[in-house]
């Protein structure tokens, strides 16, 4: 008896749990059906515009002195002085010497150079001498030989007199030489010997450049080079040189520097597959200076907007409406979306220029959207009120559906 109560328990179990489920869902009430309509998300548009644009470009580079050299003793000895200049960052100007070289024996040299001089000059003195002696001497003979006449003792004494002459040159050029110097306004930017070292002809005793021009090397692509309607090998003449604006953060604040993009490569980087210009800023430590005074240091890196080809009735999009692969989605009248694929002429940080797919007043969508499909509704809005802009798509919406439709946008939408 107690097997057959252990048996049929959970079998009567199952079947009342069984029994009471379809129980209750023969007995559920009916879903209510309710007929909403698709939600219609809210964008933000801008409408294509027709105007008269400069196709600048934009690049990077870095600030190098155009002339940069090596400072060379040209004799031998020990350096005595330097100047207060002849460190990093320390100032060339024109003829003052950084350095002195003992110059004793170079001294030395010159006055025995200048005693030289004088011997050969009174052996000259000498030679004429005996010429005239001898042509007096030799005044009816006829046909005297130069011998008899002196000429080749003269000719020798005048050579000996412009070889001595030529020694003492040297003489004086290496005692100048022991100073040395710089010919053009410039910047140390290191230095190699210091009071007491012993240097030889050609010791490298520093390096600088000069500050009277600098250059920034800016590469182009293809597309930038369309944009400023320049040839490869581009050399600027009076006159045609393209302006060219640099800026960079230095100090904690934005400076900018006004220059001049003077000459294209003549070939093509091989590894790049890019072209590069050089633009120059002449004087960047005076007059080339920012406003605020801070000067195009070299070895900076810089941003470099220059101008490029005027371009007329362009149409012009928000660089946000340009998306991957040169897509824009457009706004018609009756509120649907269209995938266009256009023309991109140029293109910078703020906006693009569109040269086919789009027309003047057309509305291209600035906003995200979330998995866009050809065909599908929207709300076009204004980015700066809000409002639905005209002809944007006829449909009930609330103002906080369309913020809770566009901020769900934005959350998921596909990059630009």
């Amino acid at each position: 008896m107690n097997l057959l109560i252990r048996i049929a328990a959970p079998v009567v179990v199952l079947g009342a749990g069984i029994g009471g489920y379809f129980a209750l869902h023969a007995t559920k009430p009916a879903p209510e059906e309710a007929d909403e309509p698709p939600r219609v998300h809210s964008v933000f548009v801008e409408r294509v515009r027709s105007a008269d644009v400069n196709l600048d470009v934009v690049s990077q580079g870095e600030v190098r002195p155009r002339t940069e050299v090596a400072i060379v003793a040209q004799v031998a000895g020990r350096v005595v002085a330097v100047s207060e200049e002849f460190t990093e960052g320390g100032q060339v100007i024109p003829g003052r010497a950084l350095l002195t070289i003992e110059d004793t024996d170079h001294r030395l040299a010159l006055g025995q150079a200048e005693a030289a001089v004088a011997d050969a000059d009174l052996a000259l003195q000498r030679a004429y001498a005996a010429a005239d002696v001898a042509r007096t001497q030799l005044g009816n003979k006829a046909d005297p030989t130069p011998l008899a006449l002196h000429e080749p003792q003269i000719a020798q004494a005048l050579a000996q007199l412009e070889a001595a002459r030529g020694r003492l040159a040297q003489a004086e050029l290496d005692l100048e030489r022991t100073r040395v110097s710089l010919p053009f306004d410039g910047r140390v930017t290191s230095t190699e010997v210091d009071v007491g070292q012993y240097v030889t002809p050609g010791t490298v005793v520093g390096r600088a450049f000069a500050t009277d021009v600098v250059e920034v090397r800016v590469p182009f692509t293809d597309a930038q080079l369309a944009s400023l309607g320049l040839p490869i090998g581009f050399t600027a003449r009076e006159g045609d040189a393209r302006d060219v604006e640099l800026s960079a953060v230095v100090g904690g604040q934005q400076q900018h520097w006004a220059g001049r993009l003077v000459r294209l490569d003549a070939a093509i980087d091989p590894s790049t597959r890019l072209v590069y210009g050089i633009a120059e800023v002449t004087d960047p430590y005076g007059t080339g200076a920012a406003e605020s005074g801070m000067p195009l240091a070299v070895g900076l890196y810089v941003e470099a907007t220059i101008a490029g080809r005027p371009l007329e009735a362009a149409h012009v999009i928000p660089r946000d409406a340009l998306r991957a692969g040169n897509q824009v989605f457009v706004v018609d009248d009756e509120g649907v979306l269209q995938i266009r694929r256009v023309g991109v002429t140029h293109s910078t940080p703020e906006e693009a220029v569109i040269d086919e797919g789009l027309m003047p007043g057309e509305r291209v969508v600035v906003s995200s959207i979330r998995n866009p499909i050809q065909g599908m509704r929207l709300n076009a809005l204004s980015p700066s009120t809000g409002e639905a802009l005209d002809g944007a798509a006829d449909l009930p919406m609330n103002a906080s559906e369309a913020t809770a439709s566009i901020a769900d946008a934005s959350e998921t939408g596909e990059e630009s």
